[in-house]
């Protein structure tokens, strides 16, 4: 769900409702199985990616792949037909839709290694995982536009925290495998980075209202999602309790729904 939110943003944004609701739930569906389809393979990657990893940290050392229970070649086999199976839903967007999402592969299958390398694994998937309201958009429009990008820059910071918040649950043993995150990077004041974060995604969002003219029910509404990530998320973040860490992390599906209840009311009203 956290890649099909940013999808459904973009398309919400570019669609025009007055010309009925039938192609816009159709790219919805489509953006939700695509969304599934890739998110499936990418996790299968990194974990194939991660098996030595995975082994030495608590919460996964019994993944599949971790623990042996599904060989690498196995795994690679439903990776092909998941992304075989995403092919066919990507054929039914426009062409310049399909080359962007083309070009995102290698982004989608590379991010497993980035915490090798560097302590912003996490902006490499905001980077990633927000593509496709890049992709929203454009399958409306067929162009490339401000818009759409201010509102991408704003919600790779939205994935930087919500991300740095699921790294908590696993820090002790990335730090003692070698493994690097921004959790780690910012492990004295995370709170401070998250606000940061989080307030930069808000800015992107009023932007995007000012551009798109929505009216001022927008802005009203905009508190909901603005309460939830200050206050339910980083208020009630405790960095020593992985239950906590989760907790917020899967509370972001919902911040998505909100964000998108927020384009709509712009939209209509």
């Amino acid at each position: 769900m956290l890649l099909f939110w940013p999808c459904a943003w973009g398309l919400s944004l570019a669609y025009d409702f007055s010309n009925g609701l039938n192609t816009y739930f159709f790219y919805i569906i489509l953006f939700f199985f695509g969304s599934v389809l890739m998110r499936s393979a990418g996790c299968i990657v990194n974990d194939i990616v991660d098996k030595e990893f995975d082994k030495k940290v608590s919460r996964t050392k019994n993944r599949p792949i971790a623990s042996g229970k599904i060989s690498i070649k196995l795994a690679l086999t439903y990776v092909i037909f998941l992304c075989f199976i995403a092919l066919l839903v990507l054929l039914n967007f426009n062409y310049f839709t399909i080359l962007l999402a083309l070009c995102s592969m290698p982004l989608a299958f590379s991010y497993p290694l980035m915490k090798r390398y560097t302590y912003w694994p996490q902006l490499f998937l905001g980077i990633t995982f927000n593509y496709g309201l890049i992709l929203g958009w454009v399958c409306i429009t067929n162009k490339m536009e401000l818009i759409p990008i201010i509102l991408y820059m704003g919600a790779i910071f939205w994935t930087l925290g919500f991300d740095t918040i699921y790294g908590y649950q696993d820090i002790k043993d990335d730090e003692i495998i070698g493994v690097k995150s921004t959790s780690i990077k910012f492990k004295k004041n995370p709170k401070l980075f998250l606000m940061i974060s989080y307030l930069i995604f808000i800015i992107s969002l009023l932007l995007i209202g000012i551009l798109m003219k929505f009216e001022y029910f927008f802005y009203i509404f905009l508190i909901i999602p603005i309460f939830h990530l200050f206050f339910l998320q980083i208020k009630n973040f405790n960095k020593e309790d992985p239950i906590n860490c989760l907790k917020i992390f899967k509370s972001n599906n919902l911040l998505g729904f909100l964000i998108l209840t927020n384009i709509l009311i712009g939209k209509f009203f």
